[in-house]
């Protein structure tokens, strides 16, 4: 017997326009969009809230958060794992991308361990079908670091590995641009002197020097046969959007100029604006602000980056603050990142994809999430 859900009095928030309507599920899939309420009994009355795919996020540094919720204490990796696919489950992230590091600058020693356990982790927790959302790998490679290559070597074939994005965190670039913050920054994290942090910024601006170049070739010499997405991090100038492209990287994330956005955005290099920038009404490092990225169409989707929650509120945001529509706002956070990712089964309310859906209602405001399905099946 098929089985089947009719979700109705819903505000649908299909790819061009909003329609108040009956959504219907069979087997795991979209079987019907229809105007109007359903008046089968065993319809679902969603009391007018609106109803949305289930949201992609290409990047999140959501588990890093949960393994180490405090400076010195490292919560047990399976356990952070649970919490952290919960947490995306409840914020209406169906399909999530842990964004885990590959190399240490020198100030996150953890991360290495966090990269090693999150692999073993998604891999022991996917085969028992408990994991609320779907999960793959995105690896952040940090191009500078000595322990970047032998990490990546044995997961670069990884059938989880959907992602890699390349990022330079080194002091005086990208990001970290500004010295002087990073300087502070550092000060307050590990309450070194000045001296110290100068000391140290010293020898990673000269490993850099030897390292970066040669590693980014190796890196891309080793996913080449993978044909994945490749992104570039935290662009600065127009001219590294365009070497970037040169070597096939077609997605730039967070970028950190507006020039690299519309050097970006005028080349058909797609960008990847945080949800948190959106949220917090500017970036937290400092740069250029995501509500502008969009205004200047220099946005084609949002990540959450380090709140899973950020990003349907960056939707609804990005309406009243950008004047974009509905549809185009959810579409950055559903239809746009998983076209990026190449995942053409989901990201939109349309006939014969999957069923991942949220339901929402805004209160004060705020997007609130009621209700999750993941395949037809209610997940939160």
């Amino acid at each position: 017997m098929t089985a089947e859900t009719i979700l109705t009095n819903a505000i649908l928030v299909l790819p061009e326009e909003t329609l108040p309507g009956t959504l219907v599920i069979r087997d795991g899939r979209i079987a019907e969009i229809q105007p109007g309420r359903s008046h089968v009994a065993a319809a679902r009355d969603l009391e007018g809230d609106h109803l949305i795919p289930g949201v992609v996020d290409v990047h999140t540094d959501n588990l890093e958060r949960q393994v180490q919720p405090r400076q010195n204490a490292r919560w047990p990796s399976r356990s952070a794992m649970v919490a952290h696919d919960a947490q995306c489950a409840a914020a209406g992230v169906t399909t999530v991308f842990d964004a885990l590091c590959l190399g240490d600058l020198g100030f996150d020693a953890g991360r290495g361990q966090t990269f090693l356990d999150g692999v073993a982790d998604l891999d022991a927790m996917a085969e028992t079908g408990l994991l609320r959302s779907e999960h793959f790998l995105h690896l952040r490679c940090e191009l500078p670091a000595p322990d970047m290559k032998p990490a990546m070597d044995p997961v670069a074939d990884h059938p989880r590995v959907q992602m890699v994005s390349l990022m330079d965190h080194s002091p005086g670039v990208g990001q970290y641009r500004d010295v002087e913050r990073y300087v502070a920054m550092r000060r307050k994290q590990t309450q070194m002197t000045v001296e110290q942090v100068e000391d140290r910024i010293a020898f990673l601006l000269d490993q850099r020097e030897r390292l970066r170049e040669p590693q980014r070739a190796w890196l891309m010499d080793r996913i080449r046969h993978r044909d994945l997405p490749i992104a570039s991090h935290d662009d600065e100038t127009p001219e590294e959007v365009r070497r970037n492209l040169a070597d096939g990287i077609t997605i730039s994330e967070f970028p950190v100029t507006m020039a690299a956005a519309e050097a970006a955005r005028d080349a058909k290099v797609e960008v990847i604006a945080g949800a948190p920038n959106i949220v917090r009404g500017g970036s937290h490092s400092g740069n250029v602000s995501a509500a502008d990225l969009v205004r200047a169409g220099a946005a084609d989707a949002f990540a959450s980056d380090y709140v899973p929650a950020s990003m349907v509120e960056a939707a609804w945001r990005t309406v009243e603050e950008t004047g974009i529509s509905l549809p185009k706002a959810v579409a950055m956070i559903t239809d746009r990142p998983a076209r990026m990712a190449r995942l053409a089964d989901r990201g939109r309310l349309e006939v014969g994809l999957r069923a991942d859906l949220v339901q929402l209602r805004a209160v004060h405001g705020i997007p609130v999430v009621r209700r999750v399905w993941r395949e037809g099946k209610r997940v939160a």
